[in-house]
């Protein structure tokens, strides 16, 4: 019975942030931009995975560079099996921000934290872990905006 009422509240979530989709150009300028920081940390880290994981946009040799000693090290396999791993973990993050972006965001935050750990012990891409950086405050903005509107709600 607690996994129906789960799955009810997860697809009840789904639909309105769907509806705010649709109704986008009527709601104030506040929820407008929790709305496009939800569209924009549930596609692209869904798109990056994908890519990541295909090659289709980026060569799987650009993405190998971006991989550091240690964290090779850490995962199974060679740089490719890592960014496959990177790709995967990136694309469920992304979907679940898709689903709850309370908790998703704060998940794709830290995750976004730790690519950028990655990307400082890599010469030359430390200007891209800077990126991930900024990035992760913002996913961590919108978790706590999305955290707000959930409250306000109830």
């Amino acid at each position: 019975m607690a996994s129906t009422h789960a799955w009810d509240n997860l697809t009840h979530e789904m639909r309105e942030e769907m509806h705010d989709l649709t109704h986008f150009a009527t709601a104030d300028a506040a929820h407008q931009g929790r709305v496009a920081l939800w569209a924009t940390f549930t596609l692209l880290p869904i798109l990056w995975g994908l890519d990541m994981m295909t090659s289709l946009v980026t060569e799987t040799a650009t993405w190998e560079a971006t991989i550091a000693t240690w964290t090779d090290n850490l995962l199974p396999g060679d740089a490719g099996d890592a960014v496959m791993w990177v790709g995967a973990i990136t694309l469920v993050i992304g979907l679940l921000v898709a689903a709850m972006p309370q908790f998703g965001g704060d998940a794709l935050g830290i995750w976004f934290t730790l690519l950028a750990v990655n990307l400082f012990s890599v010469d030359q891409m430390e200007f891209l872990g800077l990126g991930m950086l900024a990035l992760a405050v913002c996913c961590f903005a919108m978790a706590r905006m999305m955290r707000g509107d959930h409250r306000r709600e109830a």
